[in-house]
C-alpha cells in the first residue's frame, strides 16, 4: 500500500489513525487513504451525526466489530472533535494487525 499503513503495533494492542465521515449513509470501512501531509489513515463512515459524540461512539463500535473485539477494548485517544482520530485497540497486537490487514485488503 502506498504511504504505509495507518496502524502502529504496541505492546498491548494497536494504535490506529482514522478519518471519519459522519452522516456517511452507512456504517462502513472504506480502505486506506493518505492525508495531504502524507499520513495514512483508515477511511470510515458512519450513519450517526457528529453531535454529542454519537459519531465517535458509532466509530468505536464499527472498528471493534471489524477487528473482533469488544467495544470496551477500543478507546479514542485523540481527535474527539476532528475528522482525523486516533484509536487505541487493546488486545493481541499481531492478531489485531492481521485483522486490519484483512479488512483493508483489495477484494
Amino acid at each position: 500500500m502506498a504511504g504505509g499503513v495507518p496502524w502502529v503495533l504496541a505492546p498491548d494492542g494497536v494504535s490506529l489513525a482514522v478519518r471519519l465521515t459522519p452522516r456517511g449513509g452507512r456504517d462502513a470501512i472504506d480502505g486506506v487513504a493518505t492525508l495531504d501531509d502524507g499520513r495514512p489513515v483508515l477511511k470510515a463512515r458512519v450513519r450517526a451525526a457528529p453531535t454529542e459524540g454519537e459519531a465517535n461512539d458509532a466509530l468505536v463500535r464499527l472498528v471493534a466489530r471489524a477487528v473482533g473485539v469488544a467495544p470496551r477494548a477500543v478507546t479514542m485517544t485523540a481527535g474527539l472533535t476532528s475528522r482525523v482520530k486516533m484509536l487505541r485497540i487493546e488486545g493481541d497486537g499481531p492478531a489485531l494487525v492481521a485483522a486490519l490487514e484483512k479488512l483493508v485488503a483489495v477484494k
